[in-house]
Order: structure tokens, then C-alpha cells, then sequence
């Protein structure tokens, strides 16, 4: 990779601006629940979890980008806050949100292997790092 220092500091501040958005987005989703559990929308809703799970899936994204690993985590998160509130609201029992998500990790999982989703950079060895043959 031919990357310029000015390139190598952009890349590093872009994602220490994004590692910027943790704090933020988890007061927001703390908020949310707090708002919808004094309103009485869905008052039986066990709101910390269900917004835990939602905000884990979005920061996934919003910290590390679209890469194989955030493509798998992100989206499971996000699936697995939206069948808590309908298992939470009667409307699925346990016994099916489980298999749900063992079918929704098998169907991520394929879709990470698309070689147009990138690597994660933590998983990418530099030219220099590789091992010698």
C-alpha cells in the first residue's frame, strides 16, 4: 500500500472520531427507554436490554465501519433487539426468537464472505508484518 502520512493521519482521526460517537449514542439510547417506559408506551418492556442490544449493533457500525466482522455483529444485535421486545410483548416465546437467531447468524455469516465486504483492520496484516516464505 502506497498510503502518504497525510493519508495515514486522516485514516487514524477518522477513526478516532468515530470511537468519539460510543458515549453519545449510549446516552441517547439510555434516554429513549427512560422517555418510553415514563410515557407508558410498552411500559412491560425490560428497556436497558432491548436498547443495550440496539446500541451494541449501531456502534458496531459507527466504531469500526462495514467490514466482515460489524456486517455479522451490527445487523445480529440489531435482529436480536427487535425479537427481545416481540418475545417481551408476547407476540414470540423463546422457543422461536432462539432458532431465529441461529438462522439469522447462519445467514450473516454468508453474506460476510462476499469478498466486496472488506476485511477489518484489525485482521489485515500490513506488507511489512507478513511473514517471510
Amino acid at each position: 500500500m502506497n498510503e502518504t502520512p497525510a493519508t495515514v493521519t486522516e485514516t487514524v482521526k477518522a477513526k478516532s472520531d468515530r470511537k468519539t460517537l460510543v458515549l453519545p449514542l449510549l446516552i441517547i439510547c439510555i434516554g429513549t427507554g427512560w422517555l418510553l417506559t415514563t410515557l407508558g408506551i410498552v411500559p412491560n418492556i425490560n428497556w436497558i436490554w432491548t436498547l443495550g442490544l440496539a446500541g451494541i449493533g449501531i456502534l458496531s457500525f459507527a466504531v469500526s465501519g462495514i467490514d466482515k466482522s460489524t456486517v455479522l455483529t451490527g445487523p445480529f444485535f440489531i435482529i436480536a433487539s427487535c425479537l427481545s421486545v416481540m418475545r417481551q410483548t408476547g407476540r414470540i416465546t423463546l422457543d422461536v426468537e432462539v432458532p431465529i437467531l441461529v438462522i439469522v447468524v447462519g445467514c450473516l455469516l454468508l453474506i460476510a464472505r462476499s469478498k466486496k465486504i472488506p476485511m477489518p483492520d484489525w485482521m489485515v496484516l500490513e506488507e511489512k508484518q507478513q511473514p517471510a516464505k
